[in-house]
């Protein structure tokens, strides 16, 4: 090994000692068994004021262009199927049920939908009517970004940036490497490393999404038929940006097939 490889490599290993106190997980692992260690450097608090800053600002914009709850049908269709599905979130966090959720709508020919953290959802007009998705098939989309928040992906994705440049930083610092050098090697990180991240992210989201769906009453088996949609309305590219590709449409698909003999019953004692 050259002796740069192992100095780098010294301090990579050093500085995992020191975020070791900052692993645990979020989440209990729920009927999907979605358990994994996390990296948590920054605090709830913290990243919930933000995310509740700019989702208050996202509103105020939108109010001033005039696309803030624009369709109270639809806004009334959504705040219902969040109503049914929010309770389930204690299966995950038992914190959950209480955060301070707010649901609401744009008027939009976006398709996009998001989770802040804290439980401040959005959805854009274009993803529900453009698709045509059905109550089961927004109950799907709605599980998977709240899982987000559960997850708090954001939060550890802050986390996993602040130990990378740490690392860097250190190693950049020991090799007598420049600025420019250091750079490069934030790029390399963020180009390599950091999309693992997203796909792990995805593929949980995806799990605990499904069961949340389930518990609540929708049948998830709405996830198969809302990836086909997808990947038809993508035509064969990127499905939108906030159902990112990190796993493939028909791998998600699959996902969801393997996983029906664990929420399905979830789903018909919802029903009962």
């Amino acid at each position: 090994m050259k002796l740069s490889t192992r100095i780098f490599s010294t301090a990579f290993a050093l500085l995992v000692i020191a975020f070791l106190p900052g692993c645990k997980s979020t989440t209990s692992g729920g009927a999907v068994g979605a358990e994994r260690q996390q990296l948590l450097l920054v605090s709830s608090s913290q990243l919930n004021q933000m995310a509740a800053q700019a989702y208050t600002k996202l509103q105020a914009e939108s109010s001033k262009k005039g696309t803030l709850n624009t369709d109270p049908a639809l806004t009334r269709r959504v705040r219902g199927i969040a109503n049914r599905i929010i309770p389930q979130t204690r299966a995950f966090r038992a914190d959950a049920p209480g955060w301070q959720w707010e649901v609401n709508t744009i008027t939009s020919d976006e398709l996009n939908a998001f989770c802040m953290p804290g439980g401040k959802i959005m959805f854009y007009s274009g993803l529900i009517k453009r698709l045509n998705l059905s109550d089961d098939e927004i109950a799907v989309v709605m599980g998977h970004e709240i899982a987000h928040a559960l997850r708090e992906h954001s939060r550890e994705q802050v986390s996993q940036a602040m130990a990378a440049q740490a690392v860097i930083g250190v190693g950049a610092a020991l090799l007598g490497l420049g600025t420019g050098a250091t750079n490069l090697t934030g790029s390399v990180y963020e180009a390599l490393i950091a999309s693992r991240f997203s796909r792990v992210d995805e593929t949980e989201s995806d799990r605990i999404g499904l069961e949340l769906s389930a518990r609540g009453g929708y049948d998830p088996r709405a996830g198969i038929t809302l990836w086909q949609k997808m990947i038809k309305a993508s035509g064969g590219n990127a499905p939108p940006e906030f159902l990112s590709t990190h796993p493939a449409g028909a791998n998600r698909i699959r996902e969801i097939e393997s996983l029906l003999p664990v929420v399905m019953p979830l789903y018909e004692a919802a029903k009962r």
